[in-house]
């Protein structure tokens, strides 16, 4: 970290420090003081609450929409995969036929020299 965030985190740790310092040292008494800090965290603590819950649904959002893409990816691969399937026993289909028909032929052959 270079000079400027050195300085950076020492100017907000001063502000911290001076916020906190001046809660603590205002001329209101202790339990007003302690009251207004409690509020303060009390808000804190239902704000986050709040925003935990909406970014909670907007990832439940984004996986749902996601689920679908992924489904109908997985989907159309099928359908290739069972596409292409046919045409690969198609062509082992027609391989056999030519390597049977050869054989015949070399059976045909062999037995014309034997006699």
């Amino acid at each position: 970290m270079g000079k400027t965030g050195n300085t950076l985190v020492a100017i907000l740790a001063g502000a911290a420090v001076g916020a906190v310092a001046g809660v603590l040292l205002a001329p209101d008494q202790g339990e007003k003081t302690r009251k207004r800090i409690g509020k303060g965290f009390k808000s804190g603590a239902d704000d986050l609450g709040s925003k935990f819950d909406d970014l909670k649904n907007q990832v439940k959002g984004l996986l749902a929409s996601k689920k679908v893409d992924i489904e109908s990816t997985i989907n159309g691969l099928v359908d290739k995969a069972e596409n292409k399937s046919e045409d690969v026993i198609a062509a082992l289909e027609k391989k056999l036929d030519e390597l049977k028909r050869g054989a015949h032929k070399a059976a045909d052959a062999a037995k014309a020299q034997v006699k």
